[in-house]
């Protein structure tokens, strides 16, 4: 039989031990992205403590909770693991995490719903690098061709549309049809095609 939380209790920050011996690191900047993620979102992640009132997992949201100013965290305890699975574990719910990985198509076109959405992406944990190079800032996409610059052009200039709500219904749904999630590969695509329409069109 699998062991599961029978519930979530509420403890005073002060009352949790956090294990000495957690090799997992948590820098103060990442400390700060969790008590933001806390702040929008609630504390939805609640610590995990063993029989000693030890924690198993979630130093990282304790250190976010204590830059908070929270008094009480929510808690699940877990008192069937035997010492040597509970020091397991402590690696294991690190390690496993990273071994997940995305789907980046689909999350960049999460992002450009959000970002349109107006929520801000910076609580999302990605850095200002990774955001841009999922939402295309940085680069075309791979399928696109670059073409001679006209002269009369600066590079990078930038264009802004904006759309109202059933206008970008009608833009997402054009970008699904053509293949292309980001915003510039796809404006890019149908101005190209609209250019040199294929042989097929103009027949």
């Amino acid at each position: 039989m699998v062991a599961t939380a029978k519930r979530i209790e509420l403890w005073p920050v002060s009352r949790l031990m956090p294990y000495k011996r957690n090799a997992r690191t948590h820098s103060q900047e990442q400390i700060a992205q969790i008590a933001a993620s806390i702040s929008e979102f609630g504390f939805l992640n609640p610590i995990l403590v063993d029989s000693s009132e030890g924690i198993i997992a979630g130093h990282g949201r304790l250190a976010a909770a204590k830059e908070l100013g929270l008094i009480e965290v929510p808690v699940v305890v877990f008192d069937h693991l035997t010492e040597p699975q509970r020091r397991a574990y402590v690696i294991a719910d690190n390690q496993l995490a990273l071994q997940a990985g995305w789907d980046e198509e689909l999350l960049a076109d999460e992002l450009d719903a959000l970002q349109f959405d107006g929520f801000d992406l910076d609580l999302l944990g990605f850095d200002a690098d990774q955001l841009a190079k999922l939402l295309g800032d940085d680069e075309q996409d791979d399928e696109e061709e670059e073409e001679e610059e006209d002269d009369t052009f600066q590079r990078g200039q930038p264009l802004a549309i904006i759309l109202e709500p059933e206008e970008m219904r009608v833009w997402r749904q054009a970008k699904e049809k053509i293949g292309y999630v980001r915003d510039k590969a796809a404006l890019l695509k149908l101005a190209n095609d609209y250019l040199n329409p294929p042989e097929a069109a103009q027949q």
